[in-house]
């Protein structure tokens, strides 16, 4: 899909599908395009990339018709403005929690490229710009999803407010970073995370939002959380996917060798969740 489409159906509560794709190889691109995944999440917050390195990797999913959506490092607009002039077809906005905040992506996302006194016009009142810049910037943002990563217990306070903004396509759940504000770090299965999540599906549909969770701990927990209203499935990563199955595999070898397998505990530095 375009990334009109996939906009349209976040908004309208049909499945989107994506995945965190984090190793900078000329491998993974085929392998993401035999996914049927509609477009590719490419963290720049918690993961080290360079700004060349990154747009490489935008236009390559690009050039294969899969959108990369880049998470930046800050709920800047410039920086939004920066990955999307390499190529991204989307944003993902960490930690976002306040309305102002939310209007200043917009701005980048939907009027891009306006910046400083007239793009704070057209974002007060966008009636008071001419037809013609109305209609160059519809058709030239078009394509760019924008989704809010909602991950402390302000910004589900601010929920309803921060979604009044228009032009805000989904809100995207970090479990790491909400189960800490929570006071609960990690406690993905505590009934106050469940809520906290139902909560922010519950809100981001109401207002015609599409939601997620950025999840790998528990594919039946995800499918619950969809039933329940979520509509963008945003599912695990690359090298979370690898390093498990080839600790499920290296367990096999290893009981057939009569070895102790050494089990599928994670070190915490290592875990997936510190990066989300």
């Amino acid at each position: 899909m375009r990334g009109r489409e996939i906009r349209q159906a976040l908004h309208d509560g049909q499945n989107v599908y994506s995945t965190a794709i984090i190793a900078a190889s000329t491998y993974w691109p085929q392998i993401a395009s035999g996914l049927d995944i509609d477009f590719v999440f490419i963290d720049s917050e918690h993961v080290p990339q360079d700004r060349i390195n990154l747009s490489w990797m935008c236009h390559t999913y690009a050039a294969l018709g899969i959108p990369p959506v880049v998470r930046i490092p800050s709920p800047d607009p410039y920086a939004a403005c920066m990955v999307l002039d390499g190529n991204a077809g989307g944003v993902i906005s960490p930690y976002t929690e306040t309305v102002a905040q939310a209007q200043d992506l917009v701005g980048a996302a939907r009027y891009r490229p306006l910046k400083g006194r007239r793009l704070r016009e057209a974002l007060d009142d966008p009636t008071s710009m001419e037809n013609t810049l109305a209609e160059y910037l519809d058709q030239r943002n078009a394509d760019t999803i924008l989704i809010l990563n909602i991950e402390s217990v302000p910004a589900i306070e601010n929920l309803s407010n921060i979604l009044q903004v228009p032009g805000i396509d989904a809100v995207l759940v970090g479990p790491h970073d909400l189960s800490c504000s929570l006071g609960i770090p990690e406690q993905y299965d505590h009934p106050r995370f469940d809520q906290a999540i139902r909560t922010i599906i519950t809100t981001a549909r109401q207002h015609n939002v599409g939601a997620g969770v950025h999840f790998w701990d528990s594919v039946d927990q995800e499918i619950e959380w969809c039933r329940a209203g979520a509509n963008l499935i945003m599912h695990s990563a690359d090298f979370h996917a690898v390093r498990q199955q080839m600790g499920r595999e290296f367990d096999q070898i290893r009981a057939a060798l009569g070895d102790v397998p050494r089990g599928s505990q994670e070190p915490a530095a290592d875990r997936p969740d510190d990066v989300v």
